[in-house]
């Protein structure tokens, strides 16, 4: 079977070459009508922890929540880097994984360390919670909307 295939394609090399820019056209023509963009999403497994707590400055987020936080997650199975950030009433800890461990096994590890963090933070001084399942692509979405030409002038934005 593959000896008629290359026997055809070597007798008949013009029929062989415009089959090849045919589909080359097609190639082209249809990347042009992709509508989405394809880009790999490049960032790290990771879950962060957010707490708020309005009436507290930056060193006692630092002191009272951010590191007993910080200290619980340390001790995670394939934990790669562990983030932080104290600011005036927010904490946010980013806790980041190794890539093969998947989406969803980082966020119930997480979550059962929070139920032990949760008793080490004094009562008042905001209560950790875990973040959206997002990424740094993720977050901002992009589109456009085509309206049809007979529909042009009927809707305004």
């Amino acid at each position: 079977m593959i000896n008629k295939i290359i026997d055809f394609s070597i007798n008949n090399k013009f029929i062989i070459g415009l089959l090849t820019l045919t589909i080359i056209g097609a190639g082209i023509w249809s990347m042009t009508k992709v509508p989405i963009d394809a880009v790999p999403d490049i960032t790290n497994n990771q879950v962060q922890v957010i707490t708020q707590a309005p009436n507290l400055g930056t060193e006692d987020i630092e002191q009272f929540v951010t590191y007993p936080v910080e200290v619980a997650m340390s001790n995670l199975p394939d934990v790669k880097e562990i983030r932080s950030i104290s600011r005036f009433g927010l904490s946010v800890v980013t806790i980041v994984f190794d890539d093969d461990m998947g989406t969803y096994l980082p966020r119930q590890l997480v979550a059962e360390k929070l139920n032990e963090v949760k008793e080490q933070i004094p009562a008042g001084f905001g209560e950790p919670t875990m973040g959206p399942i997002s990424t740094g692509l993720g977050e901002i979405y992009q589109y456009t909307l085509k309206v049809a030409p007979e529909y042009k002038d009927k809707y305004d934005i």
